[in-house]
């Protein structure tokens, strides 16, 4: 055989690769509206930068009908590629070869570029859209799962991981998502423990697959899923975007976009923005975009425990984690869901080098049995954890309520927040005007020749001389009380200050956090 001979044999392999499961199984994809795995990978990294890895990857099985069966690719690519000019290691599960399924050597493709992302310290996008383990492969396959959780383990907190759900997601390949940082999930797909029929059968409940582990579900109900996308395409873009906040690992800071001078913009709109009346909502987003660069605001787990919102934005060109308390949606309260969302974010942010900005209007934890037998003290406490063992720079901006113990879990000066400022709206007390007079001044009440007159006198009494920012700022608990509008200028300039900042801490293998 010649040379030419040679490379033609060669094209041929890999047109006949390319092909994945055929035409037939390709047109079934797009028949569901989803791409095929390399159409994902070509529409998210840039032009001409996917270098596939292991191509030519065979199974050894040979139980059950397996010895004669061809499985192109083993069902997965895998491959490094650049996203807007950055490196990333990604794997792209293709459901037209044997449904994607996960073998011995399906999975060591993945092992093998997750062990690639660690060594180039870039960050790992998984795109999912698998039927589960491959039967006829039994044990092999349980291992070829064991040896990518691992790996997610030991990727945590070293690179940023990013998981796709783009078609099924189920039983013990859903765990590897789950061990990720981010999943990103289409709607139509499906991820779950155990499928509607095993449910149906073990518990009698009739639901459908959609309903047991549909995106919707995912996110707002167990708060699994951190992206909702409409298909495949929107789904790629949510990755681009968050992978444009993201270090490519845990030694770097993140990308920095701009021209490196500090853009102060005071924006007059934010001195209107609190209601008169205490009682009133508000929207923090629009706090939030009116603060940040182009008013750009990535929400993380938009859906999911809306008293609370997570997210990323820059601030003069340098990424930030936001974190803030949402009043339009039970007034901003602490609750079980919440406190995972909060603890989460701010560990993750703390992990890569992302500088914490905490908006705060909390009028305290969620009250009530259903809280309290949840365990409210345990996931409380996780927000406690995440803050106090959080070194990266932490700005806390208290724009109105900020009562009792949820005061000091957003980030207080005495739980390590660098830096404090307070709006002039601001209410710092152990708890809010109303609930202080039915304590301390619960005789008085009684007692008056009219008890509601009296209340709203010790009510605009307490609120005068308790709720609001300057006793706290008269202890050095805060460090400025600033007119809304310049807010920006005051982050700019506070975050530009804490861009050298060292912190040591006891040496230790690692903190317990509260589980």
């Amino acid at each position: 055989m010649t040379t030419k001979d040679k490379i033609k044999e060669l094209r041929d392999r890999k047109t006949k690769l390319y092909a994945g499961g055929g035409e037939k199984n390709v047109q079934k994809q797009h028949e569901k509206g989803r791409l095929t795995a390399r159409e994902r990978i070509g529409m998210l990294v840039d032009p001409d930068t996917f270098q596939e890895m292991f191509i030519f990857t065979k199974h050894r099985a040979t139980a059950l009908g397996m010895a004669e069966k061809d499985i192109p690719t083993e069902g997965v690519l895998s491959g490094v590629g650049a996203v807007h000019g950055r490196q990333i290691c990604l794997a792209s599960q293709d459901f037209t070869v044997s449904g994607g399924s996960v073998g011995e050597m399906h999975a060591d493709k993945i092992c093998q570029i997750q062990d690639m992302a660690l060594k180039t310290g870039s960050p790992l996008v998984v795109i999912n859209d698998s039927g589960g383990a491959r039967i006829q492969e039994s044990v092999d396959a349980l291992s070829g799962y064991a040896r990518i959780f691992y790996r997610n383990v030991l990727a945590s907190g070293v690179v940023p991981q990013i998981s796709i759900i783009a078609g099924p997601c189920a039983g013990g390949a859903a765990y590897s998502p789950a061990l990720m940082d981010f999943i990103i999930m289409v709607k139509g797909a499906e991820l779950f423990i155990t499928g509607p029929e095993v449910v149906r059968q073990v518990t009698g409940e009739n639901v459908s697959a959609q309903q047991l582990g549909g995106a919707m579900v995912q996110m707002a109900n167990s708060g699994n899923v951190h992206f909702l996308a409409e298909n495949d395409q929107h789904a790629l873009e949510i990755c681009k975007k968050l992978l444009s906040f993201l270090p490519a690992n845990n030694l770097e800071d993140p990308p920095h976009y701009g021209s490196g001078e500090l853009i102060f913009a005071d924006n007059p709109a934010l001195n209107r923005i609190i209601p008169d009346n205490p009682q009133e909502a508000y929207d923090v987003k629009e706090v939030i975009r009116h603060i940040v660069d182009d008013a750009d605001f990535l929400e993380v787990h938009e859906h999911f425990s809306t008293n609370v919102v997570v997210g990323f934005a820059r601030l003069n060109g340098n990424s930030i984690g936001i974190v803030a308390n949402q009043p339009q949606s039970y007034a901003g309260v602490i609750d079980i869901n919440a406190s995972d969302k909060i603890a989460g974010f701010v560990r993750f942010c703390n992990a890569f080098n992302i500088p914490l900005v905490t908006f705060v209007d909390v009028p305290g934890y969620m009250p009530g049995v259903q809280q309290e037998h949840g365990g409210i003290i345990r996931h409380g406490a996780k927000v406690l954890f995440a803050y106090s063992g959080s070194s990266v720079p932490k700005v806390t901006v208290i724009l109105r309520k900020a009562y009792g113990g949820a005061y000091i879990a957003m980030c207080c000066k005495d739980l390590g927040a660098d830096r404090v400022a307070a709006w002039p709206t601001a209410e710092i007390a152990v708890m809010g005007p109303e609930g202080a007079v039915n304590v301390i001044f619960r005789n008085e009440v009684k007692e008056a020749a009219d008890p509601a007159v009296k209340r709203k006198e010790l009510v605009d009494m307490y609120r005068t001389e308790f709720a609001n920012p300057y006793l706290a700022a008269s202890r050095n608990l805060i460090d400025d009380v600033i007119e809304p509008q310049h807010t920006r200028r005051w982050l700019s300039l506070a975050l530009e200050s804490l861009h050298t900042k060292r912190e040591l801490r006891p040496q230790k293998k690692h903190g317990l956090i509260p589980m």
